[in-house]
């Protein structure tokens, strides 16, 4: 009985002496931690003191070095301050003024002055003949260049050259910058530039000292637009914040506000304020059913005409009151599909392009058939004079029939020389020239005197840098660009300067694709802009920078 009384109590001691090692031994295992980190934060210390006290012993023999100075750097002292750092301010300022001004008999007027010339001459020969601190024999050796490379394929003119030296490479990229710029850049011609500072040094000192003598603006800029590098500058896209989901059938500016206006296959036609930096969206509007063939403004700016791709009907969408009035039918107007039309820029006509070479002349104001006319052939484009008294027709054959308005007459007929299949036709705003794109890719360019006299006039200029069919030409509106484009390639446009005849080098972009297959082109009301509309639904933007105003 006692034994199994005094169990209990032994087995509690036992327990609060395992608890008491247990703490004792966790205690111990502190102070060991606390030990080794006191120890590593005495080493670090320790090693950052001896980092410290090296970094100070460099500085110093840095600033030993430094305080070291050479025989020229002396000499070179002397000549800018003197015999004495601490001489006056007139002696310091005759020193500055550089050599003084031989008098009559061939020496200076101060002995001293030739003396100090002498110890820069002798200051400048040492500092020139010091030797290199070493020779790099690789520079020496020729480094080869391998041409497989995706970004090098293009400059290989055969398979031959898979490895070329980099003197090779750097007459290659030079004669490929030659062909995109169209020449040697004048600034890059340093032969030429030589030869006429070395011409012009002589004569143009005194006519120099006189220009920086007196103030003024002698930067103007030329009215007329030069030939050869178009200034330009690529915006964001005038659709920016809507893109077309289809095909950009349309792209055209407003006559009067700073407005563009995008219609394509998605049924929508869209207004856009164009600024160049956000070209925020004014309004959409959606079409049902109605994939947009063609839309244009009125003259007046107030109508949106729009024609669909496989209807008879078309639809006027007035914006003052924001309704869409439908067309159902013309009355005496039977065709099967109303597409390409064309307006008169006085606002009084809407020339409609039929089937079978028929063309009817609709009044704007009650579209409405006027009257109509019949070409041989098929019309494939057509074209209103500046003026709206003359219509200029192009048939699939390659012949121009020339009609008066008020008569509805054919005046005149002449052929487009070697034009196998006739595209589009474009007549300038100032009535000079008629510009005729065959499906051969070439773009006659004519005079209208010429067109109006003879059959069979000889072009002024035949364009002939695409090598598609040309599908659209437009001129911009002071007769100085002729834009010409085709569907059918990417980056098929090209702008001609009409003075010269003579393409812009730098339009598209080289090795830069954007613009992929153009559908439209259209430049703004006085040349600051020029918009084209491409396959993916955008329709690009770009600035002229010569033209100052929208």
């Amino acid at each position: 009985m006692q034994a199994a009384a005094g169990g209990p109590p032994q087995k509690k001691k036992k327990m609060r002496k395992t608890k008491d090692t247990k703490k004792m031994k966790k205690a111990a295992k502190q102070l060991q931690l606390r030990a080794e980190a006191a120890a590593a934060e005495r080493a670090a210390a320790k090693q950052a003191a001896e980092e410290a006290a090296r970094e100070a012993a460099r500085r110093a023999r840095h600033l030993r070095v430094l305080g070291r100075r050479s025989g020229a750097e002396k000499e070179l002292e002397e000549l800018v301050f003197g015999d004495s750092l601490n001489m006056e301010e007139d002696e310091l300022l005759r020193r500055l003024a550089g050599p003084t001004r031989l008098n009559a008999t061939g020496r200076s007027n101060l002995q001293k002055d030739s003396s100090d010339s002498e110890i820069e001459n002798e200051a400048k020969g040492k500092i020139s003949s010091r030797k290199p601190a070493w020779v790099d024999e690789d520079d020496e050796a020729e480094e080869n260049v391998d041409m497989t490379h995706k970004y090098r394929k293009g400059f290989m003119k055969s398979d031959t050259e898979k490895i070329l030296t980099k003197k090779k490479l750097k007459r290659r990229l030079e004669e490929q910058f030659q062909r995109a710029m169209g020449g040697v850049p004048a600034w890059a011609d340093l032969d030429n530039r030589k030869k006429s500072k070395k011409t012009t040094s002589n004569s143009d000192t005194d006519e120099d000292d006189d220009l920086l003598c007196r103030t003024g603006n002698f930067i103007a800029s030329s009215e007329s637009l030069p030939r050869g590098i178009l200034k330009l500058k690529t915006c964001l896209p005038a659709n920016q914040e809507r893109f077309a989901s289809g095909k950009l059938a349309t792209v055209q500016f407003h006559p009067s506000a700073q407005v563009v206006m995008t219609a394509g296959h998605d049924r929508s036609v869209s207004l856009f304020q164009v600024d160049g930096i956000r070209n925020p969206k004014i309004q959409s509007i959606y079409l049902e059913s109605f994939p947009v063939y063609k839309a244009c403004f009125s003259v007046d700016g107030e109508q949106v005409i729009a024609s669909g791709t496989h209807h008879r009907m078309f639809f006027v969408y007035d914006m003052m009151s924001g309704s869409i009035i439908p067309i159902q039918k013309v009355r005496g107007v039977d065709e099967r599909f109303l597409r390409s039309f064309e307006l008169s820029p006085d606002g009084s006509f809407m020339l409609v392009t039929g089937t079978s070479g028929y063309l009817h002349l609709l009044s704007m104001k009650t579209k409405e058939l006027v009257s109509t006319m019949k070409i041989n052939g098929r019309c494939t484009a057509s074209a209103f004079t500046p003026d709206s008294r003359q219509i200029y027709s192009y048939s699939k054959e390659g012949e121009v029939f020339i009609w008066d308005v008020r008569s509805r007459k054919c005046l005149h007929k002449f052929e487009d020389e070697g034009c196998l299949e006739g595209k589009c036709i474009a007549v300038s705003r100032n009535n000079q020239y008629v510009a005729c794109g065959s499906a051969s890719g070439v773009v006659n360019l004519y005079t209208t005197d010429t067109c109006l006299k003879a059959s069979h006039p000889k072009p002024v200029k035949a364009i002939m840098n695409l090598v598609t069919s040309a599908t659209c030409v437009t001129f911009n509106p002071t007769t100085e660009i002729l834009a010409v484009a085709s569907c059918e390639a990417d980056e098929a446009v090209k702008l001609v300067h009409i003075p010269s005849y003579t393409v812009f080098p730098n339009f598209p972009v080289f090795r830069r694709k954007q613009i992929y297959l153009a559908q439209s082109m259209d430049f703004s009301p006085r040349s600051g802009f020029f918009s084209v509309g491409n396959n993916k639904g955008k329709a690009l933007l770009f600035r002229l920078k010569h033209y100052s105003d929208f």
